[in-house]
């Protein structure tokens, strides 16, 4: 059983999708469930986790320095089919504890972005474990409706949008390499969901309603200019010697873009997913 304060996490979490407040405000989490390596029993656990380009996040086995392994880290070596909730979907994922070269690389990136990894390695014995977790099964956010849902998915890119931009203004004169991760992650996030709009959503409302082409055109238009914007950012940020003011004006202009589609988008297309308009 969780204790008190995860159990509160958990809740305030799952009641908020995905948003918690006191000393987790603004982190990266997710609801971890594992399987009991003695019990057969599933727990569920916050954990902070690392954007790493879209195909896998990674989290890492810290325990705040403490000399054992967190349960959940030892349930999920026993057991590496994991639940993960991220606000938006729950999903299974695969674990995949990583070794050597590439756990070292990992770590040295996250502890380059936050010193308090190295800090938590500092206090232990044990090297602290990093573990990829790898989406198996996709599908739509547990939301009310198809409008609901599509409100989770644009707050979720509103809220790495946010992060982003504050972790860019915190940056130094140049980028660490896990913050241009995170640009990049949110790049192609952004692009995967408007090429699924363009080809389902959008394809399906027009032929419901004709009367909305005009809308449609102007968010596939919309799409286009966020590609653009997109791409010139993926451009900077995969440049040698990333300049930080020439991404945090990219990051600039792609967020003000971003959120006027965004809110467009609900506006005009909301009321027709939920068949009142």
């Amino acid at each position: 059983m969780p204790n008190d304060f995860n159990q509160q996490i958990i809740d305030e979490f799952r009641a908020n999708n995905g948003q918690v407040g006191g000393p987790f405000e603004g982190a990266r989490l997710i609801l971890l469930t594992t399987t009991g390596v003695r019990t057969g029993a599933r727990h569920t656990t916050p954990v902070a986790y690392l954007p790493d380009g879209g195909a896998r996040i990674l989290v890492i086995a810290s325990a705040g320095g403490a000399e054992r392994h967190p349960q959940w880290y030892r349930n999920l070596v026993a057991d590496p089919q994991v639940t993960v909730e991220d606000g938006t979907f729950t999903y299974p994922a695969r674990a995949e504890v990583l070794t050597g070269a590439e756990r070292d690389r990992l770590f040295a990136r996250a502890a380059e972005a936050d010193p308090g990894w190295d800090a938590y390695q500092a206090k232990t014995s044990r090297v602290i474990p990093v573990v990829a977790l790898y989406e198996q099964a996709g599908g739509p956010p547990q939301a009310s409706s198809w409008g609901a849902a599509l409100k989770m998915i644009h707050d979720a890119f509103r809220r790495e949008l946010t992060l982003i931009r504050a972790e860019v203004d915190r940056a130094g004169t140049t980028l660490g390499a896990q913050l241009r991760v995170n640009c990049l992650t949110v790049c192609a996030g952004l692009h995967g969901h408007h090429t699924n709009e363009d080809a389902g959503m959008f394809v399906g409302i027009a032929a419901q309603r004709p009367d909305l082409a005009p809308v449609l055109d102007r968010l596939r238009e919309e799409h286009r200019r966020v590609a653009e914007l997109v791409g010139e950012l993926q451009q900077t940020l995969t440049a040698d010697g990333v300049d930080r003011d020439q991404v945090r004006e990219q990051v600039t202009r792609l967020v003000a873009e971003v959120e006027t589609h965004l809110a467009y988008e609900e506006e005009q297309l909301i009321p027709v997913l939920d068949g009142v308009g």
